[in-house]
């Protein structure tokens, strides 16, 4: 505990916080080697989270690449877009189908049939539903019931505006949105939906409010709704042989074709192979996995200033902002070259890029059958930068494998087998992913949540470091109190000696006079 009495050099004339700061930077020196292992430490663990974050981003790519329906993309079009627009999913059977649309779907739209009076008056201010629409009750009322749900509906019409109106019936939820125009003066009613479960429903009109033509009298918002259902319209169409289909949209899909219905008539829909997207796909894969290379490869290489030390903070005061920036940046450099877990993670991935897989398919080529059973066998092989671990394409040798091979080409990234080294390298390489990034959180912790508790290998060295420093700054601060304890003895003894030649320089002048 720090002593409270403390005596700076008051009788001596001695910089007693001066001499005493002194004395402690030697005995701060094991601490602050500590907190430079500890900052290093963190650098380490932040670096690793940074190649956790690629591999992350990199997995995902990974993942679609084990998908058999990258590989099985589909083009759709249509020979006649105004009647509809065509696109396919990777279940679509190649070949070309007939479609005729006799009917589109269609929800409830019903608008006024005249203009209403105006909703404001000659000042400017809203109208009440009493003065815009003469001859209605105190009290308004009417029940709609839409494909959500009914609702009775009551106003106060010396109190409310049609604007209220329009927002209660939308507050109500029921599958039917109200709107009004006030430039135009005309009342709007729309389904949310389309098809004949789409429904305006007048179930009680008694003031013909929303049924009423608005004949000789101004009362009514002039619909012309039918007292009872106002049902939408299925569309109706036809897919080759499969004549009478209908549907509630006009969004519609028949055997992983999917088509967007526009106008009645009739067009040949065409599905094709979409090899351009699969070669985009894997040209798209292999830049992300040079990347994902170079970003493991960067910090496995990179140069190390062992000279550079993390700075205490009597080092950061005697340099300026971009001094400390520069050294940090030297300090921070090649704290994972040649990290045995890095170079096992990078290994593993370029020998996964580099497998061959027993593969389907094939195709003939100058009188013999070409099979697509390595990444090199694609067009895909090894830059003469080794040491990065990234690829190069032959864009030419690879379009070719995706058009004249597409099975083999499937195979060769999305294989399943109970055996590693028979699955495709899509396969492999998720896996390889996955692990690696266990591993890295086994060293240096999560890289998504920061609030698990950090179990991990560089979590547990920088709490035995922290619980290390918390011991020597105990000691430390005991070590300073035992150095004030005695300056402040001497300051007292000091005191004393100097009243008491005071007292005798006193008595001899006294005993002169």
């Amino acid at each position: 505990m720090t002593s409270n009495l403390r005596i700076g050099g008051l009788a001596s004339g001695i910089d007693t916080d001066s001499i005493i700061k002194d004395l402690m930077q030697a005995h701060r020196i094991p601490v602050q080697k500590l907190e430079q292992d500890k900052q290093i430490l963190e650098w380490q663990q932040e670096d690793y989270r940074e190649i956790n974050t690629s591999l992350r981003t990199f997995r995902d790519t990974v993942f679609n690449m084990k998908l058999q329906s990258t590989y099985l993309a589909k083009n759709a079009s249509s020979s006649n877009e105004s009647v509809l627009t065509a696109t396919a999913a990777s279940t679509a059977a190649p070949g070309s189908y007939t479609v005729t649309v006799t009917k589109l779907a269609k929800g409830v739209s019903v608008a006024s049939t005249g203009e209403l009076a105006d909703e404001t008056s000659d000042s400017g201010t809203l109208k009440k539903l009493a003065e815009q629409f003469t001859g209605l009750p105190a009290t308004l009322t009417f029940s709609l019931t839409g494909s959500q749900g009914s609702k009775d509906f009551s106003f106060d019409t010396a109190s409310k505006t049609i604007y209220d109106v329009v927002a209660e019936i939308n507050d109500a939820d029921l599958g039917i949105t109200a709107s009004y125009d006030g430039t135009l003066n005309r009342f709007f009613l729309n389904t949310t939906t389309t098809g004949t479960d789409a429904v305006i429903n007048v179930t009680a009109d008694p003031d013909k409010f929303l049924s009423g033509d608005g004949t000789g009298n101004d009362n009514t918002l002039k619909l012309k709704l039918v007292t009872g259902n106002n049902t939408g319209q299925d569309a109706s169409f036809d897919f080759g042989d499969a004549a009478g289909l209908t549907s509630s949209t006009n969004n519609v899909t028949v055997n992983g074709v999917n088509l967007t219905l526009k106008a009645g008539g009739t067009a040949t829909v065409t599905v094709s192979k979409n090899t351009d997207a699969v070669f985009d796909a894997i040209v798209d894969f292999i830049d992300k996995y040079n990347t994902t290379m170079e970003t493991i490869s960067d910090k496995l290489y990179e140069e190390r200033y062992s000279d550079y030390k993390p700075l205490t903070d009597e080092q950061r005061e005697q340099l300026t902002d971009d001094q400390i920036d520069q050294w940090i940046e030297k300090a921070r450099s090649g704290l994972l070259r040649h990290d045995p877990t890095l170079s096992s993670i990078f290994s593993n991935m370029r020998m996964t890029m580099s497998a061959t897989v027993d593969v389907g398919g094939g195709y003939v080529k100058d009188g013999q059958t070409v099979y697509s059973n390595s990444l090199a066998a694609i067009g895909i092989t090894t830059t003469q930068d080794y040491m990065s671990g990234t690829l190069v394409i032959d864009e030419t040798k690879l379009r070719e494998a995706v058009e004249q091979d597409p099975q083999g080409v499937l195979d060769l990234f999305t294989k399943s087998a109970d055996d590693y080294s028979q699955k495709g390298i899509a396969m492999r390489l998720y896996d390889d992913v996955n692990n690696a990034m266990d591993r890295i959180i086994e060293k240096a912790g999560s890289d998504t949540n920061y609030d698990l508790v950090d179990d991990s290998f560089i979590g547990e060295e920088i709490k035995d470091i922290d619980e290390r420093i918390e011991t020597m700054e105990e000691r430390l601060q005991q070590i300073e109190d035992r150095y004030w304890r005695q300056f402040t003895a001497m300051e007292k003894a000091i005191q004393q000696m100097n009243a008491q030649s005071m007292w005798l320089m006193q008595q001899f002048g006294t005993g002169g006079q």
